[in-house]
């Protein structure tokens, strides 16, 4: 039970991830982004691989439960996407001057 809640609760992230990338590319900004947010999304995603790939139980039936690790991977390439967009959108705004 508690695997089928992870996978819904890693699913739930993951749809979000799509629609973010997707408002990046289309605005163009880092307009209601945050840079530490999307870092920590990541390093969250990061932690939640190693956990995986560390855990005796889980890797012994891997070929069972290769889906759950397929979808932290996903989320981290989409979160990861949205960041790289972050820097790309960042250099074509107009510095500020103070």
């Amino acid at each position: 039970m508690s695997e089928i809640l992870e996978i819904i609760m890693i699913v739930s992230f993951g749809a979000s991830w799509p629609f973010n990338v997707a408002k990046s590319i289309k605005t163009r900004s880092t307009k209601g982004k945050s840079l530490l947010f999307l870092c920590l999304i990541d390093f969250g995603y990061v932690a939640g691989i190693i956990s995986k790939l560390t855990n005796p139980s889980y890797m012994a039936q891997f070929s069972d439960k290769w889906y759950v690790l397929f979808f932290y991977v996903l989320n981290l390439i989409m979160v990861t996407f949205d960041l790289i967009l972050y820097f790309v959108n960042k250099s074509r705004e107009p510095k500020e001057r103070h």
